[in-house]
């Protein structure tokens, strides 16, 4: 199961397009997946201590856990993935240990690019998750109103989930 997580809590997310648009792509290749949208299911701030017991943290934990695969959207703010997407990571933490995630970032302007290597190193050496190499970076440009309107983004989302779903089977027949 391959699971989709949008992290953005604008109710006209871009990050959450591209999220939909992954979770499509999955759907029409006959994937099992599973989407998880954190704007309905609100999760608490990390305190360290009483947050761990939230009925939607149980949940996340438990969804990523049975995933064999994540694809990540966020939406990106100040040169770096949003405080939501953050706070999901440390509420689940060792929940990702080993996971292969992907990556779907959307931000205002081309300058952000690297914006997800933050993520992506955390990821890599506090939870060995294996970060696919294609990831996905779209500007306003890319969106006409609530649908992707760049053949290149559309391409990259069929990239990334070919490419995430190919090597999370081989590390799962690997096992």
């Amino acid at each position: 199961m391959i699971l989709v997580i949008s992290a953005s809590l604008h109710p006209d997310s871009r990050s959450r397009i591209l999220a939909r648009a992954c979770f499509d792509r999955l759907s029409t290749i006959g994937e099992t997946a599973e989407f998880y949208d954190l704007a309905q299911n609100p999760l608490p701030l990390c305190d360290g201590a009483t947050a761990y017991a939230d009925h939607h943290v149980k949940e996340l934990s438990s969804l990523i856990e049975n995933a064999d695969g994540i694809l990540f959207a966020s939406p990106v703010y100040n040169f770096d993935i949003n405080a939501v997407a953050k706070n999901a990571i440390e509420l689940t933490g060792r929940a990702w240990t080993g996971k292969v995630v992907g990556l779907m970032l959307a931000a205002g302007g081309q300058g952000s690019y690297m914006s997800g290597m933050g993520v992506a190193n955390s990821l890599m050496l506090d939870f060995r998750c294996v970060i696919v190499p294609r990831f996905i970076y779209a500007t306003g440009e890319s969106f006409e109103g609530n649908q992707l309107a760049d053949e290149v983004i559309q391409g990259r989302v069929e990239q990334l989930v070919q490419d995430t779903v190919r090597i999370a089977t081989a590390l799962k027949e690997d096992t």
